[in-house]
């Protein structure tokens, strides 16, 4: 309404003195989305002329080795992730006590796991046995690390711990978001220091925690296709099993490709719910000052 109220008068001025009003015109905005649609359009074309075996692409789509890496992706994504918020909330803990060997141990790992790259991590975790040829208490009981150390238990060791280290660092930034007053509060009252992190930092440090572990989770799906250079068993990697046997490449990359989408997709819609539950409340905060003038208004 203000707008309108405002192009008023200078409509009435621009008819008395017998003028046009010319709108702006944004030649630029027009050259880029037709630059982008000519772009688009040839990208479909490639593909719908390319040498791709749409109907193979259909049949693979579903195929029983496929839906196996499926599976395997997501456990993998559950356990990977679980164990990495596992450790990020303990080390974030860690590297913000006052004990210098738990600040110092947090510190050690998060400077480690972030220092190395993943495949590097990965690899280590799969031929452990080469250092450890065993593992567990000696004399007491013991088993072969290469049987316990699989390419499944390697991959969860690897991204897992990696995640940690991330995962720590965002744990520490939202511990550090909530004013310290209502920590000093809760000391007041009686609490001890892990009451007060469970009961009244945690819970309001997640609004700022949620956003960039909701986007860690949606790149541990796309990390598993890392782990198929240890032989764990994952979308990419069964998809790589069926090209090698009947050389249609391209198309069991398109499949690979399609469900990474898919199931990135709905991560985000459920990334998107969750973040609007867990800021529900700064959302009313916000609006009551708005309502209030324009209640005084």
């Amino acid at each position: 309404m203000s707008g309108a109220t405002q192009t008023m008068p200078d409509r009435g001025l621009a008819e008395l003195a017998g003028l046009t009003i010319v709108p702006k015109r944004f030649y630029g905005r027009w050259i880029a989305a037709a630059a982008i649609l000519f772009v688009l359009a040839w990208i479909v074309k490639a593909f719908a002329q390319g040498q791709i075996a749409w109907p193979v692409v259909a049949q693979f789509f579903t195929a029983p080795a496929i839906l196996a890496g499926l599976v395997n992706t997501l456990i993998m994504t559950v356990c990977a992730m679980g164990l990495g918020i596992v450790l990020g909330v303990v080390f974030a803990i860690m590297y913000m006590s006052p004990n210098p060997v738990l600040r110092g141990v947090a510190l050690f790992y998060i400077w480690f796991f972030r220092g190395t790259p993943l495949l590097l991590q990965l690899l280590l975790w799969f031929n452990l046995a080469l250092v450890f040829p065993t593992i567990g208490i000696p004399g007491v009981v013991e088993w072969r690390t290469i049987d316990i150390i699989g390419p499944f238990m390697a991959t969860l060791l690897g991204l897992g711990m990696n995640q940690g280290a991330y995962t720590a660092e965002v744990v520490r930034s939202g511990i550090l978001s909530v004013d310290l007053g209502q920590t000093e509060a809760a000391k007041a009252i009686g609490m001890t220091r892990l009451t007060t992190l469970r009961r009244i930092v945690l819970p309001q440090a997640m609004r700022v925690i949620i956003p960039p572990v909701g986007n860690e989770v949606i790149s541990m799906v796309k990390l598993t296709s890392v782990a198929s250079v240890i032989q764990f068993s994952e979308i990419l990697r069964n998809a790589q099993n069926v090209y090698y046997a009947n050389a249609r490449v391209i198309e069991l990359l398109i499949v690979a490709a399609g469900w990474y989408l898919l199931v990135v997709t709905l991560l985000q819609i459920g990334q998107f719910f969750l973040e609007r539950a867990f800021s529900k409340g700064r959302g009313e905060r916000r609006a009551k000052p708005q309502v209030a003038e324009e209640a005084a208004a």
